[in-house]
């Protein structure tokens, strides 16, 4: 991520949004941290529930639903479907390489390689998307 879109995101930032700091336990701290990590929530989320529950704000839910809403969240599914897509490939070349010499001309050979050419294409293609 370049300056000038980390710098946009402040501006956006400091317009939309106000900091609140506070002095925690460093331990406290920590147990907060690696607890939102493994619930998948950001801290900020979890402390912004927390002052709507004390106060009479409505706190700010997302609606979508859509599990991949954002670009990172796509990209990262992306890359695990190239990842899968890989490891199919490589082991219908396996299956391919193995297949016996007198079988080299079959339907089996030729499904084989066909499917190996496919998925190679698809795989740079889908590399291509972000």
């Amino acid at each position: 991520m370049g300056v000038t879109s980390n710098e946009a995101k402040q501006r956006w930032n400091a317009g939309h949004y106000t900091q609140i700091k506070i002095s925690v336990p460093p331990e406290l701290a920590a147990a907060f941290k690696a607890n939102c990590a493994a619930e998948g929530v950001s801290m900020a989320s979890e402390i912004s529930s927390f002052i709507c529950k004390k106060t009479t704000c409505r706190p700010i839910v997302k609606t979508s639903g859509n599990p991949y809403e954002t670009r990172p969240l796509r990209r990262k599914a992306l890359n695990k479907m190239i990842a899968q897509l890989r490891a199919i490939m490589d082991a219908e070349q396996g299956y391919l390489e193995n297949i016996p010499e007198n079988l080299q001309n079959s339907r089996f050979y030729e499904a084989a390689e066909y499917s190996v050419s496919a998925l190679d294409e698809a795989l740079g293609i889908l590399s291509e998307a972000y």
